[in-house]
C-alpha cells in the first residue's frame, strides 16, 4: 500500500533518513522543517498521514498536531509524533494533543512502516466513508454536522485473548475503569464470541500455549464480522518476524512486552476512536440513504422507492403464480384542511394517517408517501378481495376515530377515498397505477369516503 508522507522534523539529516526509508517502500514523500510550513504544506497537499518530530525551535509538534487537528481540513490526517524523548508521559503528552501514534528515535524500520501502513490504510478507508457522505451532504441528505469533530471511546467493549494470568490482570487493571473488558483464554471459544458480540477492539497475545495467536488474527481477518475490527496485538521484543507476518495479515497495531500500562491506554484508545469515527461515517452514510428513499415527514417510503421497487415487486409475483394488489388513496378535502387551520396543522393530519396506514398493513407490504395527500400501497400476493378488505378496514377507522391535533383545534373529523387494483400476467407498474388511479378518481366522484375496485 502505498500513500503520501509529510515527513517534518528541523534537522535535514533526519529529514533525508526518514525519506530514505520510506520512499524504499514505494510511499511519496513531502518535507517540512518547520511547524508553520508542515501547516501549510498538509493543508495544499493533503498527505495520507504526517511523520513529525516533538523538538522543533519556534513551534514545537504539540503545537503543530493541535494545530493540524483544529483545522477541517487537516483534522483527519492521522499523525504520528517522532521524539528522541523515551518518557511514557511524553509519549501520552502527544496522544492527548491529538497524535494517533508515536515513534522513538532512533526509528526503528520495521515499527515505521507498520505505523505508517496501518494509519494510511484507516485514512483511505475513512476517506471513502466521508466521500460518500459528503455525497449525501450535497444533495441535501445530511446535515453539514454529520461528521462529528470529536468521538468519545469510553464504555467500549475490548475482547482480549490471553492465557497467562500475570497479563490478564494487568491487562484488566489498566482498561476496566474506563472500559468493559472480557477474556477469554480459548481461541475457538473467542471467535465465536467475536463474530455475535458487538466488541470495539481485540488484543491478542501472540505467545498462547494451545494456539497459534497469528492464525487467530488471520481468522479474525477472513470473518465478515470481525475483519473491520480492530486487532491489538501483544508481542515479545525479540519476535520480530512473527510480529511482521501479523502486520502483513492486517494487524492494527501492536505493544511490546513488558507492557507499560500507559502505552496499552494509549494504542487501545487510539484503535477504539478510530473504529468509532470509522462506525459513525457509515451509520451517517446508511441515514443518507434511508433519507433518500423515506419521506421525513410520514416515515412512509416515497415516490422514488416505490418507482425503483413496484416492478421488482409485480415481477417476483409473476414469478410465484400470485397476484399484486394496489392501493392509491387520498385525504379528503385535505386543502380545505391546510386552508382553514394552516399547514402546520395540515402536517398533524399527515404524521397521524402514516401511523395509522403502517399500522394496518402487514410487514411484507410497501406502503408510501405518493405526494401531497396521495399514499399508495402495494401488497405483493394478495388479490383483490384481501385488499379490499384491508382497505375497507383502513377507511373505517380513518373515518371513525377523529385526528387530535395540537393547539385549540382539538380534533378533526377525516376521511380518505381509496382505489384499488390488482395485477393480472400482463400488469406493468405504470398500467397498475392507472388503473388504482381510475379507481379512486370514481371513489371521488361518488362522494368520497368510499373503497372502489378496479379490475387492471
Amino acid at each position: 500500500m502505498s500513500g503520501r508522507v509529510l515527513v517534518v522534523d528541523d534537522v535535514p539529516t533526519n529529514v533525508k533518513l526518514l525519506e530514505a526509508k520510506l520512499e524504499a517502500e514505494y510511499f511519496e514523500v513531502i518535507s517540512a522543517f518547520n511547524g508553520p510550513d508542515a501547516i501549510k504544506l498538509a493543508t495544499a497537499h493533503n498527505p495520507d498521514i504526517i511523520l513529525l518530530d516533538v523538538m522543533m525551535p519556534g513551534m514545537n509538534g504539540y503545537e503543530v498536531c493541535q494545530a493540524l487537528k483544529s483545522q477541517p481540513e487537516t483534522r483527519h490526517i492521522p499523525v504520528v509524533m517522532v521524539t528522541a524523548l523515551d518518557q511514557q508521559s511524553e509519549k501520552v503528552r502527544g496522544l492527548e494533543a491529538g497524535a494517533d501514534d508515536f515513534l522513538t528515535k532512533p526509528v526503528d524500520d520495521l515499527a515505521l512502516v507498520a505505523r505508517v501502513r496501518s494509519l494510511i490504510r484507516l485514512k483511505m478507508m475513512n476517506d471513502e466513508l466521508r466521500m460518500r457522505c459528503a455525497t449525501s451532504q450535497e444533495i441535501g441528505l445530511l446535515s453539514d454536522s454529520a461528521d462529528t469533530d470529536f468521538v468519545e471511546t469510553e464504555g467500549a467493549r475490548v475482547l482480549v485473548i490471553e492465557d497467562k494470568d500475570f497479563y490478564i490482570q494487568k491487562i484488566k487493571d489498566t482498561l476496566s475503569p474506563r472500559h468493559t473488558v472480557i477474556v477469554q483464554d480459548d481461541a475457538d471459544e473467542a471467535l465465536m464470541q467475536a463474530r455475535s458480540d458487538d466488541f470495539d477492539v481485540i488484543i491478542i497475545s501472540l505467545s498462547l500455549k494451545k494456539f497459534d495467536g497469528l492464525r487467530v488474527c488471520s481468522q479474525m481477518r477472513s470473518i465478515e464480522t470481525t475483519r473491520s475490527l480492530p486487532i491489538l496485538i501483544l508481542v515479545e521484543e525479540e519476535d520480530k518476524n512473527r510480529l511482521a507476518r501479523g502486520l502483513e495479515i492486517g494487524v492494527n497495531d501492536y505493544l511490546l512486552r513488558p507492557v507499560d500500562r500507559n502505552e496499552l491506554i494509549a494504542r487501545t484508545e487510539t484503535q477504539i476512536r478510530w473504529k468509532r469515527y470509522a462506525d459513525q461515517l457509515r451509520q451517517d452514510f446508511q441515514d443518507g440513504l434511508e433519507l433518500a428513499v423515506t419521506d421525513q415527514l410520514t416515515g412512509l417510503y416515497n415516490r422514488r422507492y416505490l418507482a425503483t421497487h413496484l416492478d421488482k415487486l409485480i415481477e417476483k409475483s409473476y414469478e410465484k403464480g400470485r397476484p399484486v394488489s394496489l392501493l392509491i388513496m387520498d385525504i379528503d378535502h385535505f386543502k380545505n384542511i391546510n386552508d382553514t387551520y394552516g399547514h402546520d396543522v395540515g402536517d398533524e393530519v399527515l404524521q397521524e394517517f402514516g401511523r395509522r396506514l403502517a399500522s394496518n398493513i402487514r410487514g411484507i407490504d410497501l406502503g408510501c408517501r405518493y405526494g401531497g395527500e396521495e399514499f399508495v400501497v402495494v401488497m405483493p400476493d394478495t388479490d383483490i378481495s384481501f385488499a379490499y378488505m384491508v382497505a375497507e378496514r383502513l377507511r373505517q377507522e380513518v373515518a371513525d376515530q377523529p385526528f387530535r391535533v395540537k393547539g385549540s383545534h382539538g380534533e378533526l373529523e377525516v376521511t380518505i377515498s381509496i382505489g384499488i387494483t390488482a395485477s393480472d400476467q400482463n400488469a406493468r407498474s405504470e398500467d397498475m397505477l392507472k388503473s388504482a388511479d381510475q379507481a379512486l378518481y370514481q371513489a371521488k366522484n361518488e362522494g368520497r369516503n368510499k373503497v372502489v375496485a378496479n379490475a387492471a
